[in-house]
């Protein structure tokens, strides 16, 4: 029975995180230090998971033009 149990939380946990890639997930947070009323510093975190082609389908594609990324695959495929 144990088993069972397993494979459906599986089976679940993988429907999931499907679902999560194709819809998308947005997380948003502010972290804001004050001290006497004086802001001394104010983090903005905005974060959002989702697979690549749901990304591109809403017009976020920051990694085709990032130097860096394009820098690192290239010196992995010359690694290789």
């Amino acid at each position: 029975m144990t088993q069972q149990v397993t494979s459906l939380q599986t089976t679940n946990l993988a429907d999931l995180l499907d679902r999560v890639l194709d819809k998308g997930v947005v997380i948003v947070g502010d972290i804001k230090i004050d001290l006497v009323d004086v802001e001394l510093l104010t983090i903005k975190i905005r974060l959002l998971i989702a697979s690549v082609d749901k990304a591109k389908s809403m017009g976020i594609n920051w990694w085709e033009g990032d130097s860096f990324l394009q820098k690192s695959t290239v010196k992995a495929e010359n690694a290789q």
